[in-house]
């Protein structure tokens, strides 16, 4: 039996959401995060803007929500793609982006609030996604 290409570590392939591109059509239009998020309220994109505007205007309360939005709505697409909880999301993949940064955002505002453990565990799960995720994300 031939070894080579075998997963010999048993570790999940990674996971590639869908492009959206009515999505990405009307975001190069202009379209402000707020009418994407009610136009498209399963997308993960428009729900990390908005947090991470939230966010950079000191209102952590509101980027805390929005966050948690996108990152939830990023679980259940992940879910419908195959993902079992583990594994590689990549960054790389434009359309995994929008999980991504909800998660670093949402990190970012469970620090902010205190909420150490929280912050402890969705950072291991931004590494455990994509090991350069979180340098990308604050590299925008």
């Amino acid at each position: 039996m031939a070894l080579l290409g075998k997963n010999l570590l048993d570790e999940p392939a990674p996971t590639y959401l869908e492009e959206n591109p009515e999505l990405a059509a009307r975001f190069d239009a202009g379209d402000e995060a707020e009418d994407l998020a009610a136009a498209f309220p399963k997308e993960q994109l428009p729900w990390a803007i908005l947090a991470e505007e939230a966010l950079a205007d000191g209102r952590t309360l509101e980027g805390y929500a929005y966050a948690r939005v996108g990152y939830h709505r990023g679980l259940d697409a992940l879910r419908g793609h195959g993902w079992k909880g583990h594994g590689p999301v990549p960054y790389s993949h434009e359309a995994n982006r929008g999980f991504l940064r909800a998660l670093a955002a949402l990190g970012q505002a469970a620090a902010q609030i205190g909420e150490t453990d929280e912050a402890a565990r969705i950072e291991k799960f931004l590494d455990d996604s994509d090991p350069e995720a979180a340098a990308q994300i604050q590299a925008r």
